[in-house]
């Protein structure tokens, strides 16, 4: 019999901001819902190997989707009329739209980079409707990012988002895993990853709203890697000081895209977050 992994992908089409928008839904497992939210620029294959560990869905049922542009889902109507442009209402609104649409209830909420900074944003605006959140490499402000060469007629721009985030892993991990990640980096959409970035750097500022999470209702796992410079270190701690209760851990020898540079070094310290924010 043919060797099929366990992930199974489907296509949906949610409701955002009064536009129906295609998207593309992989999952499996069974248990309490877990959705999963990838980096800038890139998609839900970023997950592939959360989805097909055997401890992890036995317990959840882990769901990822490629946002709005990114992946395999479909570019919004008339698309080609605007930039991509993500704003933190925006994001706001298709995080929930998709866990809404499935029925999921009472998620866990883990997220990367970007996805990792609007999980602190969906823990404080939604606190009574999840279980809790793991936060990779969170941050609750990150100016600087945003640049003009990331979109521009005389440069590649697959090539340049691949290379550009390339350097944020760590040198530890394999090198088959970062060029894997490169190569999805490469396949973004014209504008995609700066569009993306001009939420994390332009728009993206939670500082205040981090301090309303309520762990007692919504508990917060927080794991950054040590090599990771544009989420360093330092940043996630601030964001675990102003959250009462929320539990921050540094992964050694880790960058910014754990779960797809390195998952057997990351999976210790996943697994010890999901059964912190699912107890």
């Amino acid at each position: 019999m043919p060797d099929f992994e366990a992930i199974v992908g489907r296509y949906l089409t949610v409701e955002i901001g009064g536009e129906q928008h295609r998207l593309f839904i992989e999952e499996a497992g069974r248990g309490i819902p877990l959705l999963c939210l990838h980096t800038a620029g890139n998609d839900s294959r970023q997950f592939r190997h959360v989805m097909n560990d055997k401890e992890v869905t036995d317990r959840f049922r882990v769901v990822a989707f490629d946002m709005p542009y990114h992946g395999r889902s479909t570019p919004p109507d008339q698309w080609w009329l605007k930039k991509p442009r993500l704003t933190t209402k925006l994001y706001l609104e298709i995080v929930r739209a998709v866990w809404t649409t499935l029925e999921l209830e009472r998620p866990v909420v883990m997220g990367c980079s970007m996805g990792g900074a609007i999980v602190l944003k969906v823990a404080a605006d939604y606190q009574n409707e999840i279980r809790g959140i793991v936060g990779l490499e969170s941050s609750a402000h990150a100016p600087g990012r945003y640049n003009d060469f990331l979109h521009h007629p005389a440069i590649h721009g697959g090539e340049l988002c691949a290379s550009y985030t390339y350097g944020l892993n760590s040198p530890y991990s394999p090198e088959q895993n970062r060029r894997e990640n490169w190569w999805y980096y490469s396949q973004s959409g014209p504008g995609v990853y700066q569009g993306d970035v001009h939420f994390y750097s332009n728009d993206w500022d939670a500082r205040e709203d981090i301090k309303t999470i309520d762990t007692g209702r919504c508990k917060v796992a927080l794991l950054t890697g040590e090599f990771d410079y544009s989420c360093t270190p330092a940043m996630t701690e601030q964001v675990a000081a102003a959250i009462k209760g929320s539990r921050y851990t540094l992964m050694k020898r880790m960058g910014h895209f754990p779960m797809i540079e390195n998952y057997p070094d990351f999976r210790p310290y996943l697994l010890d977050a999901l059964d912190h924010v699912a107890a």
